[in-house]
C-alpha cells in the first residue's frame, strides 16, 4: 500500500512540475529536454519502488532537473549570446538546388534524410529547392523557388474561392 501513496504522491508532483515548467517547454522538445525528461522517470522509479526507499530523493532530483530546465529556458530568453548554446542554431543544408555535403556531414545528415524531408514537403527535386535550413529542433525548412511552387506542399489555409 506505501507504492500507491508514493505513486500517488509523485503523480501529482510531476503534475506541478510540468505545468511549472511551461507548456512551450513541454510541446515541443528538444534532444536535451527529452533526455533530462527521460531520466527524471528513472528518478521517479527509484522513488516510487521502494529501491532508493526514500521519495525526498526522488522530488529532489526531479525539482533540480525542472529548476535547472526553466533556469536555461529564462536564460535564453533573457541574454541572446546564450541562444546558441541552450538550443543551436540553424543551419543551411541546401543552397541553390545543391546540398551542401559539408554543413551535412557535420549534422550527420544523409542524403537520404533530406529525400524523406524534401517529399514531406511536396518537393520532387533538389532543383526545386533554392534554400533549406536545417533548424535546431530537427526540422528541415524549404524555401522553394518561384517557379516550383505548385509543386510543392499545400498551403494549409488556402484562401476562400
Amino acid at each position: 500500500m506505501e507504492i500507491v501513496f508514493r505513486a500517488v504522491f509523485i503523480f501529482f508532483f510531476l503534475w506541478v512540475v510540468t505545468r511549472a515548467v511551461g507548456r512551450s517547454s513541454l510541446g515541443e522538445l528538444s534532444t536535451f529536454q527529452l533526455l533530462l525528461y527521460v531520466t527524471m522517470g528513472d528518478l521517479v522509479q527509484q522513488s516510487v519502488t521502494q529501491q532508493d526507499y526514500s521519495v525526498t530523493s526522488g522530488v529532489l532530483g526531479v525539482s533540480t532537473f525542472a529548476l535547472l530546465t526553466v533556469a536555461f529556458g529564462w536564460a535564453s530568453w533573457r541574454w541572446r549570446r546564450m541562444r546558441p548554446l541552450v538550443a543551436g542554431v540553424p543551419l543551411v543544408i541546401v543552397k541553390d538546388g545543391e546540398p551542401l555535403m559539408e554543413a551535412m556531414q557535420q549534422e550527420r545528415m544523409s542524403l537520404d534524410d533530406l529525400f524523406v524531408q524534401a517529399r514531406q514537403q511536396g518537393i520532387r527535386k533538389l532543383g526545386h529547392i533554392d534554400l533549406a535550413v536545417l533548424e535546431t529542433d530537427g526540422k528541415v525548412s524549404f524555401f522553394t523557388r518561384d517557379g516550383a511552387e505548385k509543386d510543392g506542399a499545400a498551403d494549409p489555409q488556402p484562401s476562400a474561392a
